[in-house]
C-alpha cells in the first residue's frame, strides 16, 4: 500500500478513472471504490446497488453512492454477472467511509470479458502515477 497525497493506493489492484477497484478472486472478481472517492464524497449516507443475478456493462452505470455533498452513479470496471451484492454496505453506507478496500466492497461478479476489459483501466502502477496527476 502506498499514499498518494494522503490517499490509499493498494498493490495488487486494478483502478478505473471513476475512482473504483477491481480485485480479482480466482474467476470473480470484487469490486468497491477508492479511499480518494471516500473522502471525496466526505460522509456517505446512501448506497443504491444492483440485485444478485443482474449483469454490468463496463463503462455503464450500475448503481449509486449519495453523501452529505453529493450524489455519484457507481460506474462498471468490468462487464458480468453479479454474483454478490454487499447488503452491509446498503444498511451501513458508512462502511464506504470507514474501509473501502476491507469491508466496504459493493460487488462480486463473475466477469464475461475479463482479459479485454483490464486492458482498459490501470494497474497499481500506473493507479499511483494518475493519482499523483489528482492533486495537481
Amino acid at each position: 500500500m502506498v499514499k498518494v497525497d494522503g490517499y490509499e493506493v493498494p498493490e495488487g489492484l486494478y483502478y478505473t478513472k471513476e475512482f473504483e477497484w477491481v480485485k480479482i478472486e480466482a474467476d470473480k472478481v470484487r469490486v468497491g471504490i477508492t479511499d480518494y472517492a471516500q473522502k471525496q464524497l466526505r460522509e456517505i449516507v446512501y448506497a443504491e446497488l444492483p440485485s444478485s443475478g443482474g449483469t454490468t456493462k463496463q463503462n455503464e452505470p450500475y448503481g449509486t453512492v449519495e453523501s452529505v455533498k453529493a450524489v455519484s452513479d457507481l460506474v462498471a470496471p468490468i462487464s458480468g454477472t453479479i454474483e454478490e451484492v454487499n447488503a452491509e454496505v446498503q444498511s451501513k453506507p458508512e462502511l464506504l467511509n470507514e474501509d473501502p478496500y476491507g469491508k466496504g466492497w459493493l460487488l462480486i461478479l463473475k466477469p464475461s470479458n475479463l482479459k479485454t476489459e483490464l486492458a482498459n483501466i490501470m494497474d497499481f502502477n500506473s493507479s499511483v502515477e494518475w493519482h499523483k496527476s489528482l492533486g495537481k
